[in-house]
This record gives C-alpha cells, sequence and structure tokens, in this order.
C-alpha cells in the first residue's frame, strides 16, 4: 500500500492503481447539522470494487444515508464510483469518527483489497459560559393591542352563541322528555294538553291542526294505559278495540266515542269548527281524561 495520507476529515489511499478519497465538507461537527461525507473510488481496467459502508462504521453518528451516483468509465476502462453518506451527529459524543473500513477488491481472481482509515473529526467548539442568576419569575411578554384580535374574538364569541344556545335547548328538551317519560298516563296528558293550549291554535284559524293534535293527546293516553296503538288506528278501528276483552271496563267509553266521531266532521268531512265548538272539544276531552283516570280533579289540565 503506498501513498496514504490522513488528515482530519479527509482520507486518500493509493494501492494497487486504484485511488480511494473520502473527504467531508467540514471538519469539525456541529450537533444541530448533518455532516456530509463523499467517498470516491477509481480502479483501473479489470479491477472489481466495492466500495465500504461508511455508515456502519461511523461512530458518534446516530443515523447515517447513503446516496450513490451512476459509476462512470473512461476511454481506458478505469471505473469511477462514487458514494454522498449524510451523517447525523449525536449530541454529546466522546468522539466523532470513521472506524477503519475495508475496501474489497479483486482482479483477475486474486484479492486486492485493502484496509483504510481511520477518519477523525473534531469536536464541536465550546459553548460560552452562562453568566448571571436562574430567571426565577420570568415576566410574559404580553402582545401589542389590536383592534384585529379584538374583532376576531368578537366574531368567534358571536358564532359561539347560536351553538351554545342550541346546545341549551336541546338539554332543556331532551330533561322534559325524560321528566315527561317518568310521568303515568294521565300526568303525561295534562302536560300535553296544556301545551297544546298555549299554542292557541284556534285563534289563529288553525281548526283543523288543533283538532288532530287533541286527538291524539287523547289516544296516546289511552295507548300508554292500556297498550293499544291508538295513533295508528282509524276511529272505527279504535273504537272496536276497546271492546276487546282485555280493556272491556274502560271509563267513559261513549263519551269518547262522541268525542272522536265530532273530532272527524272537522278534520275529515270539512265541517267548518268556530271557537266555541273548540272549547266544547277541549272540554270533551278533558271530561274523558278526568273520568277514566278516576281523578276528581282535573289535574294539571285547569280549566277550558
Amino acid at each position: 500500500m503506498t501513498g496514504l495520507i490522513l488528515l482530519a476529515a479527509a482520507l486518500n489511499v493509493s494501492t494497487n492503481g486504484i485511488e480511494l478519497a473520502v473527504s467531508s465538507e467540514t471538519e469539525s461537527v456541529d450537533p444541530g447539522r448533518s455532516v456530509f461525507v463523499t467517498v470516491t473510488a477509481t480502479a483501473p481496467k479489470g479491477v472489481e470494487l466495492a466500495l465500504p459502508d461508511i455508515g456502519a462504521r461511523a461512530r458518534g453518528f446516530g443515523s447515517s444515508e447513503a446516496f450513490a451516483d451512476e459509476p462512470s468509465t473512461d476511454r481506458n476502462g478505469t471505473v469511477t464510483q462514487t458514494v454522498n453518506w449524510k451523517l447525523v451527529p449525536e449530541p454529546c459524543a466522546e468522539r466523532y469518527r470513521i472506524a477503519p473500513f475495508v475496501v474489497t477488491a479483486s482482479r483477475g481472481g486474486t484479492d486486492l483489497s485493502f484496509i483504510a482509515g481511520p477518519l477523525y473529526f473534531e469536536q464541536p467548539a465550546a459553548r460560552a459560559k452562562v453568566e448571571g442568576g436562574i430567571e426565577i419569575d420570568p415576566q410574559k411578554d404580553s402582545p401589542p393591542f389590536s383592534w384585529k384580535r379584538v374583532g376576531r374574538w368578537a366574531l368567534w364569541l358571536l358564532a359561539a352563541v347560536p351553538v351554545v344556545a342550541a346546545l341549551w335547548f336541546a338539554v332543556r328538551y331532551l330533561m322534559r322528555r325524560v321528566k315527561e317519560h317518568l310521568m303515568s298516563p294521565i300526568e303525561r296528558a295534562w302536560v300535553e294538553l296544556d301545551r297544546l293550549i298555549a299554542k292557541g291554535l284556534p285563534g289563529r284559524g288553525k281548526y283543523k291542526d288543533f283538532y288532530v293534535e287533541l286527538t291524539m293527546v287523547v289516544r296516546r293516553y289511552v295507548q300508554r294505559k292500556y297498550g293499544i296503538k291508538a295513533p295508528h288506528l282509524t276511529t272505527e278501528e279504535f273504537l272496536r278495540e276497546l271492546g276487546g276483552g282485555r280493556i272491556s271496563a274502560v271509563n267513559g267509553r261513549e263519551r269518547l266515542r262522541e268525542f272522536l266521531e265530532s273530532a272527524d266532521l272537522v278534520k275529515f268531512a270539512g265541517v267548518e269548527a268556530t271557537p266555541e265548538m273548540a272549547d266544547g272539544a277541549t272540554s270533551s276531552a278533558r271530561a274523558y281524561l278526568k273520568d277514566d283516570s278516576g281523578s276528581e280533579s282535573t289535574g294539571k289540565g285547569g280549566a277550558a
């Protein structure tokens, strides 16, 4: 082996017509930056050469990555190979170097392999000494006042108002539904009747809507108390079901018949209702609920 030159961050080897050069763009290591090493080998015609794995021989470096160029051949058959290595330094490593490595080469069955290296890098420069006491209670710098920032926060607040309101109404609605679900059938009927009266549908001329909802209050009461799918039956089917065995003793059956049949006249027969008729239908519904539940007062239903 001849022509061995060993310098910091540079290595050149020449043997058996093979030229190997290892160089780096920097002689010292900065832990915050990667180190790039270039390995170039030139072999005469007929020599088979394999470049070493520099990454496996790196010490003080956490990871490595290779980028090989396409080999080139000149007119004399001399082949040049180049591999660029990216080495990532480890902070506070004791030393940074590339340990001795083997370059595998042969010609006509004759082994021309040789050992090269090591290659050393200078340690990072010492940092300047920090003087002064430790800042125990650092003061946070407040950003300067900005109308643009105020406007942005105002828009966020305005956008949040409907969301909060929707959540509040949703929670309130769910709580009311849970509360009603725990009520007895007659208690729920009184609540639904009060809610219907509060809508004031007859005062707005919506008599048909009023009669539909009023009969549904009564039908839902029957469904909850007797297990009949009352809202899905016609009046005739509903009354026929009421005559069945398990609920044959339903109180006020005739009163209920009169109430439903008179409501059907407005709902389906096109009879024009009046405020007096709406009041009378409400009284009939309340009277049936009172009689069937066996209570002596209208409970939560109040007066018509």
